[in-house]
């Protein structure tokens, strides 16, 4: 691993463009020494050489062409912010002021950030106090309830939470490039992918990397695209959002899926043709909660047809719960037909004949824009396009 030396990331990146360890410290009014001593440890630190010496200049090495990629990325997103709060911070500023930072700003509270950490408060304090003075100015507003962060410090901590990203991401490809393995792969998992597409692609994924790190998180929506946008997540897995929820996302559609309407075997409707919206509205009903793309597409069976969408609802997007509900009454439940095409080839649940194929919802992935994903990661998306289905082919 690399250290999270960011002056040393700095003084590298000089010495990449200008060819010379003279000109870099000329640039960052420093000792040639001290670039040098900053080079070299982090030669020992990736595992080689980052340069070719040449009387003509330093040259990148391979190794070294994998380091600055992620280095310019990760200074790319910081430097702008740094810009507006304090130029001087771009090279008196830590790693470690970073993290009290995002740690703080997240908790709103020393203490909590501090545990969160596994530091005492006062080191804390101190991080947070240091990056102010140096800024002259305050990041935070001291309330009764709370340590606030200005909107210059959201707009700080959620560059240095992508930068720190981006370190990340470079310990993964030169570990790989040293014929070693780290990093991990951290996926958002929507209902449908995980019924089906998911468990298909990890099997895939584990029988070809058998020891690979991979987390998978699901919840609402919102709450996945937010860990996704702040670097908790790599990529998202199910239904995507028309249009884009925000700009610094970007949408790949792998397949379409339609809506399916389902009961118990036996219920009353399970096997009717010829079914109206009355006899819809006659039952309760299960469906995802409001705002999700199934929810907004089984409304407008209703609203199509000049009716109001049921009210007689229970919320909920989790298939298992539905399943049991549906077989303890005579509720209807409305989920994804993909997810929930197991279910009916078994005998658990049972389609209604009423038409939905006009009603399809795109799934895919969502990742930030700009992402560069590390091999497994690139291997994972690949092997989540493999197991989905292929277009002009539709889940029955």
């Amino acid at each position: 691993m690399i250290s999270r030396n960011l002056r040393h990331l700095r003084l590298f990146a000089a010495v990449a463009d200008l060819r010379s360890l003279t000109q870099a410290a000329e640039q960052w009014r420093i000792s040639q020494p001290a670039v040098t001593q900053a080079v070299n440890k982090l030669e020992r630190e990736t595992g080689g050489a980052l340069f070719e010496r040449s009387r003509h200049g330093f040259f990148l090495t391979p190794r070294g062409e994998v380091l600055l990629r992620r280095v310019e990325s990760a200074f790319g997103l910081l430097d702008p912010v740094l810009g507006d709060v304090s130029p001087r911070l771009r090279m008196s500023l830590s790693h470690a002021q970073l993290q009290a930072l995002i740690a703080v700003s997240e908790s709103e509270n020393f203490t909590l950030a501090a545990r969160r950490l596994g530091l005492a408060q006062p080191t804390v304090h101190r991080a947070i106090t240091q990056i102010e003075q140096e800024a002259a100015r305050s990041l935070f507003e001291r309330t009764s309830f709370g340590i606030l962060p200005t909107r210059l410090c959201r707009a700080l901590a959620q560059a240095a939470r992508l930068a720190i990203y981006e370190f990340d991401q470079a310990d993964t490809e030169l570990a790989e490039f040293n014929g070693g393995e780290a990093g991990e792969i951290v996926i958002g998992a929507m209902p449908l992918a995980r019924s089906g597409i998911l468990p298909q692609a990890l099997a895939r994924f584990r029988a070809e990397r058998p020891t690979y790190p991979v987390r998978i998180y699901d919840g609402p929506y919102d709450e996945l695209l937010g860990a996704l946008r702040r670097g908790a997540i790599d990529f998202l897995v199910g239904a995507l959002r028309e249009p884009a929820p925000i700009g610094d996302v970007v949408q790949q559609r792998l397949f379409d899926d339609r809506l399916a309407l389902l009961a118990r075997p036996g219920h009353p409707l399970a096997g009717r043709s010829g079914l109206k919206v009355n006899d819809l509205l006659a039952f309760p009903w299960v469906v995802p909660r409001r705002g999700t793309p199934t929810r907004d597409r089984f409304e407008t069976l209703f609203t199509s047809a000049g009716r109001n969408p049921p009210d007689r609802l229970i919320e909920s997007g989790s298939l298992l719960l539905m399943r049991e509900l549906l077989n303890e009454s005579d509720h209807l439940g409305c989920l994804s037909r993909h997810q929930s095409q197991r279910e009916c080839d078994h005998g658990l649940l049972a389609p209604l004949s009423y038409p939905t194929d006009h009603l399809i919802r795109p799934i895919g992935l969502t990742f930030r824009e700009k992402w560069r994903p590390t091999n497994a990661q690139k291997l994972m998306l690949e092997l989540v396009a493999d197991v989905s289905p292929q277009e002009g082919h539709h889940t029955n």
